[in-house]
């Protein structure tokens, strides 16, 4: 009797249910919550999906799935593997997690955005650009008050550009200045893109009148094909030539683009645009959700900085709006406020949102080509902010 109920004891302290936290049980609760949200409301489930998957992941007690072999573990004071520990021997979405460290994801998503991305709507409507400009001010209001919160300048730089709502930007640009802070980053900024059509609505109605969302836009110009193969070569050789430091994330994305519009690698495109795409947004997903560990993520900091990047995130869609309705009175009505909040990077996320709250108002109006314009130029701006950060706090 006493073998069994040693045998009893031993299976119970072993399992997971003896090393489940108050932690882990409200990352599992919002794991849950994001499914709901993403498999009954629809909200963006090609990202909250993978994501709440891996925050389940990461909160089953015992699963060793992020586990990590610490530098000390696998290597010798010299450098020569000291035997005790290898990197393979870590969990697997940690091996897989070197994917979004190293900025290898991020780059391949831009690749595969560039591939998904016609440039036609913000050529068509240069103004498009000043929208996508506008749209960024998040970025720098929640740097100012990341500062004022005591947080270093590369940190706070780091926090700031999820209001660019551009997940790859803010990863490649937090690997670089504050690495310690990835895990809380990449997961707010991923989130936020997923939440898009939960967030933004509210905002979009309170700043704008019934008047100026029923406005209904005239049809874009035809641009030419010739217009569309030069536009990736000559934006990136002129911001590269700039800002050197944003060549890996701004080349990648104008290399995809290119593959969609020279006409001769049909097949690149396709599969930058799906295949590639969707392997890469899969482990991606999964690895960065893996991060919110309940006993790692609720903490006062992390949850500081997922205020922050909500925070950026709001300013910058109201920077958005608030110059489309100077638009909207320049131009005399003739542009609909409600495309400059499409001038966050999530694309296509925010432009959709556009359009669905356009229609509310206008069953006729159809805003999803007007709003890609700011929508793409958001991905460009978002970039060049990221790249200006890196220039200015970069050790």
């Amino acid at each position: 009797m006493e073998l069994i109920t040693n045998l009893l004891a031993g299976l119970w302290e072993s399992s997971g249910f003896a090393l489940l936290t108050w932690q882990n049980l409200v990352m599992i609760g919002v794991a849950v919550v994001f499914l709901f949200l993403a498999i009954a409301k629809k909200f963006e489930p090609l990202l909250l999906v993978p994501i709440a998957f891996g925050i389940l992941l990461a909160n089953l007690p015992g699963s060793g799935v992020m586990d990590d072999v610490t530098l000390s573990q696998a290597f010798g004071g010299d450098g020569s593997l000291a035997g005790n520990g290898h990197w393979y021997e870590s969990g697997v979405l940690r091996i897989i997690y070197a994917g979004v460290k190293s900025s290898i994801f991020p780059c391949l998503i831009f690749l595969g955005v560039g591939a998904m991305t016609d440039f036609g709507p913000l050529l068509s409507n240069p103004i498009s650009l000043l929208l996508g400009a506008a749209a960024q001010l998040g970025i720098y209001v929640a740097f100012i008050i990341a500062i004022l919160l005591g947080f270093t300048p590369q940190e706070a730089a780091s926090i700031s550009i999820i209001g660019g709502a551009d997940g790859p930007t803010a990863i490649w640009l937090t690997g670089k200045l504050a690495s310690h802070l990835l895990a809380p980053i990449a997961l707010a900024a991923y989130s936020y893109m997923a939440l898009i059509p939960l967030i933004q609505p509210p905002i979009m109605k309170i700043l704008t009148t019934k008047k100026e969302r029923e406005v209904k836009m005239t049809q874009l110009r035809k641009v030419s094909k010739t217009e569309k193969i030069v536009f990736p070569v000559i934006v990136l050789v002129l911001i590269a030539l700039i800002l050197p430091s944003v060549v890996p994330l701004l080349g990648m994305l104008m290399l995809g683009n290119l593959f969609r519009e020279c006409g001769v690698v049909e097949r690149l495109s396709d599969t930058a645009q799906n295949a590639m795409n969707n392997i890469v947004v899969i482990l991606l997903g999964v690895t960065v959700g893996a991060t919110a560990n309940g006993e790692s993520f609720l903490k006062v900091q992390t949850l500081g900085i997922v205020a922050l990047g909500l925070t950026a995130f709001v300013f910058s869609t109201i920077g958005g709006v608030l110059l489309g309705k100077l638009l909207y009175v320049i131009t005399k009505g003739k542009i609909n406020p409600l495309i400059g909040a499409a001038g966050v990077s999530a694309v296509p996320m925010a432009a959709r949102v556009a359009q669905n709250e356009g229609r509310k108002y206008n069953p006729t109006n159809f805003l999803l080509m007007h709003a890609m314009g700011p929508n793409v130029a958001g991905v460009i701006g978002s970039a060049v902010a990221a790249g200006f950060l890196l220039l200015m706090f970069q050790n």
